[in-house]
């Protein structure tokens, strides 16, 4: 039997994904991942816990070694990267000067950090907190002991991971945004004022609102100062944390491509070149809350957007398109954990979706379950259409508990459209030494059906 030939360009979670899935589930392939650097393939998303010497080696922060696929019959490539596609002959160029024939390509690019592009932007000690490279990096200057005040620039996901890291080492930090809250884009204001104070709590200088018009230092020194429209921070190092690009330059003639250089699909993750699928963090996934496509940069979006395009590959799901993704994730932030999903009040702008929104505080057990059992409060916002009252967002936050179990609750509620009516009425579990007679979540949702006050 001759094998299909199947390019997988991308060794991160999508491409993994892919190609576990086909190598596992048919013998009718021959994949090839490839990999534009020389570390197979280091997890950003865990770049914590090594920085934190949660896992000791760097090394072993990765989805997958190449062994792991090599086990099924596929092939891993590193320092291979694709700099060109010839989708009329099925050819990938490689290092741009090798020729590689494909059957099917799967395109998962990923991004890069961006880095600002204003005066002093080229000096020394000016990192981004991703990659693997960068991680080592990192870590020797959380053990240097001459990095005394560092500044973050950025307060979303990576911004506030880098903050915490840096505080539990011992540096003095400073957290620069241009927003006008921390994590806004991921919270609503009355839970990122939670966030602000608990960072104050920790010694952090907290200031948003603020645009970074330079860097000031020398070729000897490096970055000596960070200057604002707003003042001027003194640094021995700068982590951004503003954002991403997708990797998608050496394709700009041949993919349809948008304005900020996000790859343009079909729902179906179909591009414009005949053969090519592309998945990941470059792509616009379908996202439920808006009903549109849009960037989702996930890992767990990247996975499931993978095992579809597998599945249509291999000659599956040619009639259902791709369900979607809503966004969910969590974040623990010093003593506090929130998850959150779809939408809130800045992303709903946006986009331009039109959002009701309800605030719920409680506490997690009945009031006679005293705090040194574990009990205290928990807060639940919910984001949702106010003609359908489908539920389109929300989060959950709490302090010293494990409020994940709630996220993915919500995440499922989203998926599946259910409406505020839905939730308020939905059927959890009740033990008084884990939950209430009412779920916190089915409180939320009676608060915006109005049913008034009901037995906590």
């Amino acid at each position: 039997m001759v094998k299909q030939k199947i390019a997988v360009i991308g060794a991160s979670h999508g491409g993994h994904e892919v190609a576990l899935e086909l190598l596992t589930q048919s013998d009718a392939y021959e994949v090839t991942v490839f990999e534009a650097g020389d570390f197979i393939s280091f997890m950003s998303c865990g770049m914590e816990l090594y920085l934190t010497e949660a896992v000791q080696n760097a090394e072993l922060v990765r989805n997958f070694k190449p062994s792991d696929l090599e086990k099924y019959g596929g092939h891993v490539r590193n320092n291979a990267k694709v700099t060109g596609i010839d989708a009329t002959n099925h050819t990938l160029t490689i290092n741009n000067q090798e020729l590689f024939t494909y059957d099917k390509a799967v395109l998962s690019v990923g991004v890069t950090p961006a880095h600002l592009t204003i005066p002093g932007s080229n000096l020394a000690n000016i990192i981004p907190m991703r990659g693997y490279d960068w991680a080592k990096r990192i870590k020797q200057y959380l053990n240097d002991a001459t990095v005394k005040d560092v500044t973050v620039i950025g307060a979303g996901y990576i911004g506030i991971e880098a903050v915490e890291t840096l505080v539990r080492a011992g540096k003095n930090v400073t957290v620069l945004d241009m927003l006008p809250r921390v994590l806004a884009a991921y919270l609503d204001a009355d839970m990122t004022d939670i966030i602000t104070q608990e960072l104050i709590a920790h010694g952090v200088n907290v200031k948003v609102g603020e645009a970074i018009t330079a860097f000031e230092g020398s070729e000897n020194e490096g970055v000596t100062a960070v200057v604002t429209d707003q003042g001027t921070y003194a640094t021995d190092l700068v982590i951004e944390g503003i954002g991403v690009t997708a990797n998608t330059a050496p394709f700009a003639d041949t993919l349809a491509l948008d304005k900020r250089g996000w790859i343009e699909t079909t729902r179906n993750f179909e591009t414009n070149l005949p053969d090519v699928y592309a998945i990941g963090d470059a792509v616009k996934p379908y996202y439920i809350p808006t009903g549109q496509q849009q960037p989702v940069a996930l890992a767990s979006t990247a996975r499931r957007e993978a095992q579809y395009v597998a599945q249509r590959i291999m000659g599956n799901k040619h009639d259902v398109d791709f369900k979607g993704v809503v966004g969910a994730s969590a974040l623990k932030v010093f003593d506090y954990t929130f998850a959150s999903a779809g939408l809130n009040s800045v992303t709903a702008d946006r986009s331009k979706i039109k959002i009701s929104a309800v605030t719920y505080t409680d506490t997690r057990q009945p009031a006679f379950v005293p705090t040194s059992e574990g009990n205290g409060d928990i807060i639940v916002r919910l984001a949702f259409n106010p003609d359908s009252r489908i539920i389109l967002g929300g989060a959950i936050m709490a302090r010293d508990y494990d409020v994940t179990g709630f996220g993915n609750t919500l995440a499922l509620a989203i998926a599946q459209k259910m409406t505020v009516d839905d939730l308020a009425e939905a059927d959890f579990f009740f033990q008084p030494g884990f939950d209430r007679q009412w779920s916190v979540l089915n409180l939320a949702a009676q608060k915006a059906c109005h049913y008034g006050e009901f037995t906590k």
